[in-house]
C-alpha cells in the first residue's frame, strides 16, 4: 500500500481533479453523520416549507456549508450502499430494499473501515439496512460500536434474510447492540440518539478521534411518534417525527458544546432519498422511488465551526462524495484498487470554497431497480442522466430532456431541440449500464436465502420462543 500522499494524489488524479495543498484534508475531525429516512428536501423549513417547524436544522443550515444540488439515490438500501462504499448502488450489487438484493457486496470495502484503519474509533446507531446476515452486518464492515434495528424499518420482515426482531415497533424497540439484544425504553429516535450521545461522550475522552453514524428509521412509515409531537405539528404525525428528529439534533449540538469539542466536530446532515409524505417538494417533480429530480435531489448540511464557512454551493454534488470527502479529511490510506473503483469526488475543495472549479463535466446516473425477482434486469426502467443543468429521464419508452435551472418542475421536453446533447447522454447510459451489469450479484440470491430471518432466529435464541426467556 502506497503513502497517504500518493495514494490520495492518486485517487484525485483518476477523477481528473487538480491536487492543492487545502487547508482541510488531513485534519482529522470527529465526525458526526445523520442521515434520516424518507425526510425530503423539502421537509425542512429553511428550504421553503411554511408548515413544518425545524428550528435546530434551520440554525444548522444557517451555520453551514449547504449543498444545493446535492443527490442521492431513489430509495434507501441503494443510497446508503453507496454512502458506505463511494460507488453506485448497483456496482455494490444492490438494486432493491428486500428480497436479498439490499445485501451490500462483501467486495466493498466500507467508509467505516477506512476511517478505522486510519485511527478513528467508530459507531452505528440506527438503520443498517445493508444486509441482516452475520457477514453482512455493520461489525464485520468497520464499526467498533453496533446499535442497530434489522430490516428496513422496525418491525418489517419480508421473505428471505431481510426482517427485524419479531414484534418491534417504534416504540421501545428491542435493539441488536453489540450482537446482544437489549430491550430499550423510549421512542426509537430518542433510543438513538441517547446511545450515540453516550457512546460519543466517551470516545470524546480517548486518544482517537470518532465517526459516528446515525441513521434514522424515522420518519420512514409507519407514522408513529410521541402524542407531544403530534399535537405540536397539528396532528401531522410525518412531520412530529422530523420534529423529533430535530429536537434530537438540537441536544446533539448542546452535547457538543458542553464536552468541549464543538469545534473540532464535523457534523453532517441530508435525506436518504426524495419526498415521501409531506406536503411541499419545493416545485420539483417526482418523489420517492422516482428517476426524476424530486426523487433524488436531498439537503446536505456540514457544519464546523471555525473550519467551514456558512454558504450555499450549487455545484452537482451527490452522496458518492462521502467517501472520498472523508477519507481525505482522516488523512485515510485509501488501497489503489479501492481509489480506482470509486466514483464519487473529494468535497474539501467546495467546503472551503463553494465557488471553486470543481468537475463540471460529471455526470450522476439513476436507475430505480426494483424489478421483479427472477426478472432479467430492466435497462430503461426509471431511469435518468444527470449532467450540468440538464436532465435526461426516461418516460413512455423514450428518453426526454429538461432543463432544470429554467425548468425546475420538469414540463418542457426539449429532447427534439437537443439532438446532440439526446446522443451524448444516452452513449453515457449505455455504456453506464454495460459496466453495472457484472456487478449485480444478488440478483438470484432469493433462491438460496434462509428461511428464517437472522435477527429473528438470534433473538428468539437469545429470549426464549415466547421472547420472555421463559
Amino acid at each position: 500500500m502506497k503513502s497517504i500522499a500518493i495514494t490520495i494524489v492518486a485517487l484525485m488524479m483518476a477523477h481528473g481533479a487538480s491536487v492543492s495543498a487545502g487547508g482541510l484534508a488531513g485534519k482529522r475531525p470527529n465526525i458526526i453523520m445523520i442521515v434520516s429516512d424518507d425526510q425530503g428536501y423539502g421537509d425542512l423549513g429553511r428550504n421553503g416549507n411554511k408548515e413544518i417547524k425545524t428550528p435546530n436544522l434551520d440554525k444548522m443550515y444557517d451555520e453551514s456549508v449547504h449543498f444545493e444540488d446535492f443527490h442521492v439515490s431513489p430509495t434507501c438500501s441503494p443510497t446508503r450502499s453507496s454512502i458506505m462504499s463511494g460507488k453506485h448502488e448497483f456496482k455494490n450489487g444492490v438494486t432493491h430494499t428486500i428480497l436479498e438484493r439490499e445485501r451490500m457486496s462483501l467486495k466493498s470495502m466500507t467508509i467505516a473501515q477506512v476511517m478505522k484503519s486510519a485511527g478513528y474509533t467508530t459507531g452505528i446507531f440506527g438503520k443498517w439496512h445493508l444486509g441482516d446476515e452475520d457477514a453482512y452486518q455493520p461489525d464485520k464492515r468497520g464499526f467498533d460500536e453496533v446499535f442497530i434495528h434489522g430490516a428496513g424499518g422496525i418491525g418489517q420482515t419480508y421473505p428471505g434474510t431481510c426482517g427485524d426482531a419479531p414484534g418491534n415497533s417504534y416504540f421501545s424497540p428491542a435493539i441488536k447492540h453489540n450482537g446482544t439484544f437489549e430491550k430499550t425504553n423510549g421512542y426509537c429516535t430518542d433510543v438513538f440518539f441517547g446511545q450515540a450521545l453516550k457512546w460519543i461522550e466517551a470516545s470524546s475522552k480517548g486518544q482517537q478521534p470518532f465517526f459516528a453514524y446515525i441513521p434514522t428509521n424515522a420518519p420512514h412509515a409507519p407514522l408513529d411518534c410521541p402524542e407531544e409531537y403530534i399535537k405540536r405539528c397539528g396532528g401531522n404525525r410525518f412531520y412530529g417525527m422530523i420534529a423529533n428528529i430535530d429536537d434530537n439534533v438540537g441536544k446533539l449540538m448542546a452535547k457538543l458544546k458542553d464536552l468541549g469539542i464543538d469545534d473540532n466536530t464535523l457534523v453532517v446532515f441530508f435525506n436518504d432519498n426524495g419526498g415521501t409524505a409531506g406536503r411541499f417538494n419545493a416545485g420539483m417533480r417526482g418523489l420517492k422511488g422516482t428517476a426524476f429530480n424530486g426523487g433524488t435531489r436531498a439537503m446536505s448540511l456540514w457544519r464546523w465551526p471555525g473550519m467551514l464557512k456558512p454558504a450555499a454551493c450549487d455545484k452537482l454534488t451527490a452522496h458518492l462524495d462521502i467517501f472520498p470527502t472523508l477519507s481525505e479529511l482522516a488523512a485515510a490510506k485509501v488501497p489503489d484498487e479501492v481509489a480506482r473503483k470509486l466514483e464519487g469526488f473529494s468535497l474539501l475543495p467546495l467546503l472551503e470554497n463553494p465557488r471553486a472549479d470543481w468537475h463540471d463535466e460529471r455526470m450522476l446516473f439513476t436507475h430505480v431497480g426494483r424489478w421483479n425477482a427472477g426478472a432479467e434486469p430492466q435497462k430503461y426502467g426509471q431511469c435518468s442522466v444527470r449532467w450540468q443543468r440538464y436532465l435526461q429521464v426516461r418516460e413512455q419508452g423514450k428518453w426526454c430532456i429538461y432543463d432544470l435551472k429554467a425548468d425546475p418542475s420538469e414540463k418542457t421536453d426539449l429532447a427534439s431541440q437537443q439532438a446532440d446533447l439526446l446522443a451524448k447522454l444516452d452513449k453515457a447510459y449505455d455504456a453506464w449500464w454495460e459496466d453495472v451489469l457484472p456487478c449485480l450479484e444478488n440478483e438470484k440470491a432469493y433462491k438460496t436465502a434462509a428461511k428464517v430471518n437472522p435477527f429473528k432466529e438470534q433473538y428468539l435464541k437469545q429470549f426464549g420462543v415466547n421472547g420472555t426467556g421463559n
